[in-house]
């Protein structure tokens, strides 16, 4: 073999070498990182890394999350800037996502029982959180207990109520089903819809006279999520 031709079969070698290093460079660096999230079949749901430690903060990329839904009940719902993902009510088994989080807050939760089970974790640098609206007692407000497995407690724009001033509320009461209550406790204050079967629509008069928390309830199913809470401020 002249020396020109084992030049170049050398150089060709070399090429192929070089081609299939690059090609196994790039296997390596496009695996994403991967999570995994569970949900059910009690009232848990969780997001961990590869080694189990729950997700508080993660650098922002690109991620495969590994998802076992153990219960027809409950979904397992991720969101957040960029992202938007569902397990499904009633789906059971496991489902597997690419994502890809930027710089946020992000959210996973059960969406029937959202109280209950939800998580939260940010991703780089997370935006200054917003302050909490107040509302106050001009503000016209209305309680709904059902019909599926879901109590809120909102403005009539539909606004959910997370903090409030002292005073006297105007409150559209919507008791929806007839395994369900619709119960406010607060500093001075406790009603609810009776009897248990009762559905309808009632106005109460709400007076929260001290600051602390107002909290409304299903009674039968709080522990299963049916519950919320509003701070009550001066």
């Amino acid at each position: 073999m002249s020396r020109a031709v084992f030049l170049a079969v050398l150089a060709a070698l070399l090429a192929v070498a070089a081609l299939l290093g690059a090609a196994d460079g790039a296997a390596v660096q496009t695996q994403n990182p991967t999570l995994s999230a569970s949900v059910g079949p009690g009232l848990t749901i969780s997001l961990r890394t590869a080694g189990g430690v729950a997700v508080t903060r993660l650098d922002p990329g690109t991620y495969t999350i590994n998802v076992a839904d153990l219960s027809e009940f409950h979904t397992f719902q991720l969101s957040g800037p960029g992202v938007s993902e569902d397990s499904g009510v009633g789906f059971t088994g496991n489902v597997t996502w690419t994502v890809t989080f930027g710089n946020g807050t992000y959210t996973f939760r059960c969406t029937v029982h959202p109280s209950a089970m939800r998580g939260t974790f940010t991703s780089g640098t997370a935006p200054s959180p917003k302050p909490t609206p107040t509302v106050t007692p001009r503000t016209r407000l209305v309680l709904t207990s059902g019909p599926a497995q879901v109590i809120t407690l909102k403005t009539a724009r539909g606004a959910a109520v997370k903090q409030m001033k002292v005073g006297t509320y105007n409150v559209t009461v919507r008791d929806r089903g007839r395994i369900h209550t619709a119960h406010l406790k607060g500093p001075g204050y406790n009603k609810k819809t009776t009897p248990l079967t009762y559905t309808g629509t009632q106005k109460w008069k709400v007076a929260l006279k001290r600051a602390g928390t107002l909290r409304f309830l299903c009674d039968p199913h709080a522990s299963l999520g049916m519950k919320g809470s509003a701070k009550i401020v001066r």
